[in-house]
């Protein structure tokens, strides 16, 4: 076994989980350890844990996000066994198919999920966590104040990202979100997943799509469908956005949106990670026509 794959094993048994004989690693993630651990007498289980918690809540926090996107929004997810300071335990689900059937039915299921939880108000009752850095959920009346402060402009002063982003990209993005009531239209708040990347979207055993790794709030339903836009779906997914946009009513302007939306998760990614992927030459493309006032 390696470093992370003892680590992991040394968690479950503090956590009273004696019946797990080995521990293999997963990939996929990237803020935590994670892997799957055989049980001698039970299924295999899915498990993580960070070596550093950046806080005690993290997992009790993600544990109640999978509880929130099933119990209001109708959502496959895992079952939650263990959730304490180190250690998330979750029963185990399986890869996505590579059929066009099943992002279609992932279509329904996300439409189902933004049009069926709206909410008055912007936010969370609580603080959670996007990767290691703890999102802000304070509430507010106002999405484009929100979305601005709790979204945006709270990753400025983060050292990787004042470190890639000069003066003028940081004026510029200030700029954008005192614009933002003129670039994006007045939406209701609707309950996200917050983190909907490719690698959260997985299936249960019976074919149906299930999601991992919340990171919920009240928030525009088009938090979650800027990630999945701009981070490389499959192929097969190609159907998922016109059946999107059918069921929602959305409007044809919406791909032209993504980018400013996606800014968020480009600037949480350049926060946390030595490799940022390209965010930062994105999230200067998507700034440049700000950088000087109009």
């Amino acid at each position: 076994m390696t470093l992370s794959t003892t680590y992991l094993l040394e968690c479950l048994l503090r956590a009273g989980m004696h019946d797990v004989v080995s521990v293999e690693p997963a990939t996929g993630g990237l803020a935590a350890l994670a892997g799957t651990a055989a049980r001698r007498d039970a299924p295999p289980v899915f498990v993580k844990a960070f070596t550093d918690p950046p806080a005690d809540d993290v997992f009790a926090a993600e544990a109640e996000g999978l509880a929130a996107l099933r119990e209001l929004g109708g959502v496959a997810t895992p079952e939650v066994i263990v959730a304490d300071r180190e250690l998330l335990v979750l029963s185990m689900l399986q890869p996505r198919p590579h059929s066009e059937t099943f992002w279609e039915q992932f279509a329904h299921v996300l439409a189902r999920l933004h049009t069926g939880t709206t909410h008055p108000r912007f936010g969370w009752h609580r603080d959670n966590w996007l990767g290691r850095r703890r999102q802000i959920n304070t509430w507010h009346d106002d999405g484009f104040a929100f979305f601005a402060q709790h979204r945006l402009l709270r990753w400025l002063g983060e050292p990787r990202v004042d470190a890639a982003l000069d003066p003028a990209d940081r004026a510029a993005l200030e700029r954008l979100c005192d614009r933002l009531p003129d670039l994006l239209p007045v939406r209701p708040a609707c309950l996200t997943h917050g983190d909907l990347w490719a690698q959260n979207i997985l299936s249960t055993p019976d074919g149906r799509p299930a999601l991992i790794d919340p990171a919920v709030s009240y928030m525009w339903a088009e938090v979650d469908l800027a990630h999945v836009w701009t981070t490389a779906p499959p192929p097969e997914a190609h159907r998922f956005f016109a059946v999107y946009a059918d069921l929602t009513s959305l409007d044809a302007g919406w791909q032209a949106r993504m980018p400013i939306i996606q800014l968020r998760q480009h600037l949480a990614v350049l926060a946390q990670f030595d490799d940022d992927w390209g965010a930062a030459d994105l999230i200067r493309a998507t700034l440049a026509p700000f950088r000087t006032r109009t």
